[in-house]
């Protein structure tokens, strides 16, 4: 599941249903109370005048469960969410939604820890890739990635901006460096240049199946689009050319280590985000969705 999902997970708001707990003397539900909804869902922990408010845990007939806090049967507050996929949310919430500082773990171990809106990433926040052990710490709005970041691997870094064309996949964009752990950096640019597909990428419908990774050592970043901007075309012909757009970097510079100031990238205006190195390490806030 994407993290995008606990808003497919909706309560059932009705009173009705069994229950068994305490009551006011209005007759309605308040304090400790587990009630068997009609839906098939239950839910144990704190009432207040008929609605859950306070500790509580909601388990939901598909498997997936929340326990946290509640305010007008709305979670909000700290509470848990996980998944049928496995995943998992632990964090904040504001009127049933993801907001504030949270750790969102997906089923494949990668995390975001970082801030959410509206069940969005969004502010500063860490991905780790769980498989590599590599993190990117940059900005989000609304979900995706906004201007400056950073992205550490084992033994080197990049720091510059980022385009974000997926919510799992960073494309560095214009000006940066690498940091190397020797004690030194290489200046440079990303650049998008227009390139002839091989033959292997030029397929029926102008689909292209090849994608590297943009990073120096890793081969060339290949961002394949088809030639009517559409994945499939009836009427296509065997013979279109698929046309693609290469990730390429430009070296200009070897130097010392030095601070990181980003430059601004002419197509976002976003801020920059200052380097683990100048907070005084890369140990991240942490780093999910």
């Amino acid at each position: 599941m994407s993290d995008v999902g606990s808003e497919d997970f909706d309560e059932d708001q009705s009173y009705l249903g069994e229950y068994e707990g305490d009551r006011n003397e209005a007759g309605e539900r308040h304090g400790v109370g587990r009630a068997v909804l009609p839906n098939g869902d239950t839910y144990q922990g704190m009432y207040e005048n008929g609605k859950r408010s306070g500790q509580g845990t909601y388990r939901f007939k598909n498997g997936a469960r929340y326990i946290g806090e509640y305010y007008q049967n709305l979670k909000h507050g700290q509470g848990i969410f996980y998944y049928p996929d496995g995943s998992k949310y632990e964090g904040s919430w504001v009127n049933d939604q993801r907001q504030g500082h949270g750790l969102y773990t997906y089923p494949n171990q990668d995390t975001y820890e970082g801030e959410w809106l509206h069940h969005q990433r969004n502010g500063q926040g860490i991905y780790h890739y769980n498989d590599t052990g590599s993190r990117y710490m940059g900005t989000w709005v609304m979900g995706k990635i906004e201007s400056a970041g950073e992205f550490i691997h084992l033994n080197h870094r990049y720091q510059g901006n980022f385009l974000n064309n997926n919510p799992f996949v960073f494309q560095p964009s214009g000006p940066g460096k690498y940091v190397f752990e020797i004690g030194c950096e290489q200046h440079g640019e990303y650049l998008q240049v227009d390139q002839p597909a091989s033959d292997e990428e030029n397929g029926k419908h102008g689909k292209a199946q090849k994608s590297r990774s943009p990073y120096p050592g890793h081969g060339e970043g290949y961002f394949s689009i088809g030639a009517s901007g559409e994945e499939d075309r009836g009427d296509a012909e065997e013979d279109e050319i698929v046309s693609t757009m290469a990730l390429k970097w430009k070296p200009k510079a070897v130097t010392g280590l030095s601070l990181w100031t980003p430059a601004k990238d002419p197509s976002s205006d976003g801020e920059g985000l200052a380097s683990a190195d100048e907070k005084g390490g890369s140990k991240p806030p942490t780093p999910e969705t």
